[in-house]
């Protein structure tokens, strides 16, 4: 009964995250719409989008290969997985021993690396600016991301999400800059991985700014649906993240009573509702950056991931 207790609370949160995650992106759409005085589409219209885009037909380039077909399932696959094993609403969950954060990062990383390839594949001039867009952000990105792991576990002592959860909320951490440093570091990265004003703006396909959409231009149909899910996804995965290890308030823990899961599943509601309303007040009081400044940006945040490295090494208490 343990065994098969703990299967379903794995379940669930698999489950939980990939409905979660399009309802996260209508809440930051409606928040938007009403900061700049417009009624906005219902938080429920991501659904219908990708409902409506899975019963239209898929159509194809001549000379689009397997690898374009087989693209947005792998994007989706690696993206779900990725999402579901980071502990949400508890900690030490069946599958919790694969919560790494160093796996997370490369599930993140082959996602983005097929997605840049079926960019190109079809050979369009969109595919091929965005992809190489694409190539520049994650050499700046994935290092930033990197240095803030090592940061984490040089202070928490693991790579593993529910061991730094357990670590943030005892009193042992304290306050400590390294982690302040790390956090706006990882939020710097967070927007640019999911093409988030200013580095990027998921609303355009203006040829000279966009980066996301121009990789996605030729999908249509179910394909297109499944890449929605994914971006949706990843979204829902980076505030999970920071959620985890910088607020990992109300995280159930293995033989608590099932009130203190609905606790932690509520208490996830509400983190994913101001990380929502914080990222749309910031995107809508934000103009969007140009493409060459965007290094400039990343960079900033791999100096930080740099510097909240050496404070550690530098001093056991910052």
């Amino acid at each position: 009964m343990v065994v098969i207790s703990a299967l379903l609370i794995q379940a669930f949160q698999m489950a939980l995250v990939v409905l979660l995650a399009p309802l996260l992106t209508g809440f930051i759409r409606l928040i938007k719409a009403r900061l700049l005085r417009r009624r906005g589409a219902s938080m429920i219209q991501p659904y219908r989008d990708i409902l409506r885009l899975l019963r239209k037909e898929v159509v194809l380039a001549e000379n689009a290969s397997w690898l374009f077909r087989v693209t947005p399932y792998l994007i989706f696959a690696a993206t779900w997985v990725a999402a579901a094993i980071i502990p949400t609403f508890a900690t030490g969950l069946i599958f919790s021993w694969t919560a790494d954060l160093i796996a997370i990062i490369a599930l993140l990383g082959s996602a983005r690396f097929f997605l840049a390839l079926a960019g190109m594949d079809v050979g369009t001039s969109f595919g091929g600016i965005g992809s190489s867009r694409e190539a520049m952000i994650a050499t700046l990105a994935e290092p930033s991301m990197l240095l803030i792991i090592f940061t984490l576990a040089l202070i928490a002592g693991s790579t593993q999400l529910s061991t730094i959860a357990a670590f943030m909320t005892s009193p042992q951490v304290g306050l400590r800059v390294s982690l302040a440093i790390a956090l706006i570091a990882l939020v710097m990265v967070a927007i640019a991985e999911n093409a988030r004003i200013p580095v990027d703006n998921p609303a355009t396909h203006l040829e000279l700014t966009m980066v996301h959409e121009a990789m996605v231009l030729e999908y249509s149909g179910r394909h297109l649906a499944m890449i929605e899910l994914a971006a949706s996804l990843k979204l829902l995965l980076y505030m999970s993240l920071i959620a985890c290890m910088f607020v990992p308030w109300k995280l159930a823990v293995p033989g608590q009573e099932p009130v203190a899961y609905l606790e932690g599943i509520f208490a996830y509601l509400a983190k994913l509702a101001v990380g929502g309303a914080l990222l749309a007040v910031f995107e809508t009081a934000t103009a969007k950056m140009r493409v060459f400044r965007v290094p400039e940006f990343l960079g900033a945040a791999l100096m930080l991931g740099l510097l909240a490295t050496l404070l550690r090494f530098v001093s056991r208490s910052l």
